[in-house]
């Protein structure tokens, strides 16, 4: 069965709430009912699709970085003709 590509993108989002959430519980922070279940849905996720979205978003940065990079440090000037 193929992913539809929303699940991709919810999954990544999922990653990062509960990101956020584990990075305030570790501080000793009390979490909220929506953070305590983005943890919950996040561990319960199949390692597999944990995987893809964590992998989707490296790429997606990436991406992003490598294409930000080649405009501010990319040659924008024309080529003279010789």
């Amino acid at each position: 069965m193929v992913d539809e590509p929303t699940e991709i993108f919810d999954d990544m989002y999922l990653g990062l709430r509960a990101g956020a959430a584990g990075r305030k519980q570790r501080r000793g922070e009390p979490l909220s009912a929506e953070e305590q279940e983005a943890i919950g849905r996040w561990q319960r996720l199949a390692p597999w699709r944990k995987a893809v979205a964590i992998g989707g978003f490296a790429v997606g940065t990436f991406g992003l970085g490598f294409a930000a990079g080649g405009l501010i440090f990319g040659r924008w000037r024309p080529r003279r003709a010789r």
